[in-house]
């Protein structure tokens, strides 16, 4: 028995393109059924349930049921992280049919990673926020919040107290489309509920598929000059 065989055991697990699409599809914080996964990584419901099996018992997933209907989720953040990490240093996104490029597109615009904004959007927000000098970047390692940001955030809405954070030490995420830094942790969540009570964003039909309205578009270049 060699010392590595639990992370071998993860990796072939992670390594199949159908559990793979799988945990893609749950990255976003989304619950989804067995027939939703099945549906997304394009294969009947018994194989769907025994990758499902496979995954739950590797400790990747979790099942909850609900009513009738039994749902999937990511065990922790660290898995989705872990997630994002192979995709960062994996090439860029292919696309071999129309479906799979308007797919690509909305995904590399603008998506939720475990609850926050990634992606094309999510970059511009974090940007945004450094250049009015609202987040400071320490090293390319976390964010600081500044007493100017602060002032923003609860001008928003969001009270900073209530979210017990080390302001000092803010979680960044290297995002795996844009190969950039994005603001990422528990003010980044509550950043991207805020904009989806406020009718700035909303989801798509798409999983994790964000979409930015029109007043979101007023909001973002008004407050952090952003114009996408």
């Amino acid at each position: 028995m060699n010392v590595y065989d639990n992370i071998t055991q993860t990796a072939k697990l992670i390594s199949d393109a159908t559990r793979m699409s799988m945990l893609m599809e749950l990255s976003g914080m989304h619950s989804l059924t067995a027939k939703e996964l099945a549906k997304s990584a394009k294969v009947s419901p018994q194989t769907a349930s025994s990758h499902l099996k496979k995954l739950i018992e590797g400790n990747l997933i979790i099942s909850r049921k609900q009513g009738r209907h039994k749902y999937y989720q990511l065990a922790s953040e660290n898995v989705a992280q872990a997630i994002e990490s192979i995709a960062n240093i994996s090439g860029p996104l292919v696309a071999n049919s129309l479906n799979s490029t308007s797919k690509k597109k909305k995904l590399e615009f603008a998506r939720t990673c475990y609850g926050h904004l990634a992606g094309e959007l999510g970059v511009a927000i974090t940007e945004g926020l450094i250049k009015k000098g609202y987040l400071l970047e320490s090293d390319s390692t976390y964010y600081k919040l500044t007493k100017y940001g602060k002032i923003w955030f609860e001008n928003l809405g969001i009270n900073i107290s209530n979210l017990n954070i080390q302001t000092d030490y803010l979680a960044l995420h290297i995002d795996w489309t844009m190969r950039k830094n994005h603001l990422a942790g528990p003010l980044s969540l509550a950043l991207t509920k805020h904009f989806l009570n406020s009718g700035w964003i909303k989801e798509g039909n798409m999983k994790r598929e964000i979409i930015l309205t029109r007043c979101g578009e007023a909001f973002l270049y008004k407050e952090l000059g952003i114009n996408l």
